[in-house]
């Protein structure tokens, strides 16, 4: 990306080399290409450094757009600072204060807790909807029981999504939360993160 500058004023942006007229001159776009950055700068073209030391994981956080700066003969575009998605769920209100409703229903945004929680909910289901078969057997079969083995799987990934959504709910901030997902190498060499994992599949 680059920018024209003028008088120490960002005045245009190039997303892409175009053609463009300048003081009654006409330029092509391979002059973004073919010419040097001195001979570039000469006329006002500067590429742009990009800054992202303030960018942050969007899945946990709201980044600001970008903002362009001119000065020591560099132009920079660079983010603000980032806001934490909402934890908790937002009930959703008119502009009037009264509660925003859908087919007769508070219409609710959720917040990252229970968007992680949904997640682990739709997990748990997938490990154990292959054996779900051995229960309904269990119950309609006299004198059937569920093997150990597959007794023990099923209980213990209720265990850990339990376990797994009782730390989430304790998440007080969003730095909090992130943290439970993040990976890092112990002392073992083993990687692992805060957060529970499931078994493996049967």
């Amino acid at each position: 990306m680059y920018t024209l500058v003028i008088d120490e004023t960002i005045t245009k942006y190039f997303s892409y080399p175009k053609g463009f007229t300048l003081n009654g001159n006409q330029y092509p776009a391979d002059i973004f290409s073919k010419w040097s950055v001195e001979e570039k700068e000469a006329i006002g073209i500067y590429e742009v450094v990009f800054n992202s030391s303030n960018k942050k994981e969007e899945d946990y956080y709201i980044n600001t757009n970008q903002s362009f700066n001119y000065a020591d003969g560099v132009v920079t575009a660079s983010y603000g600072t980032a806001v934490g998605k909402k934890l908790t769920d937002t009930n959703e209100v008119n502009e009037d204060g009264t509660p925003m409703l859908q087919d007769g229903v508070q219409v609710v945004t959720l917040g990252l807790k229970s968007n992680k929680k949904k997640v682990i909910k739709q997990q748990a289901s997938g490990l154990l909807q292959p054996t779900d078969w051995y229960v309904i057997k269990a119950n309609e079969v006299e004198g059937y029981t569920v093997p150990t083995d597959i007794a023990n799987f099923r209980a213990e990934v209720r265990s850990q999504s339990n376990a797994m959504e009782d730390m989430i709910d304790a998440s007080t901030t969003v730095a909090e939360l992130k943290d439970l997902y993040e990976y890092t190498e112990q002392l073992d060499g083993t990687i692992t993160r805060p957060l529970p994992e499931f078994p493996k599949e049967l």
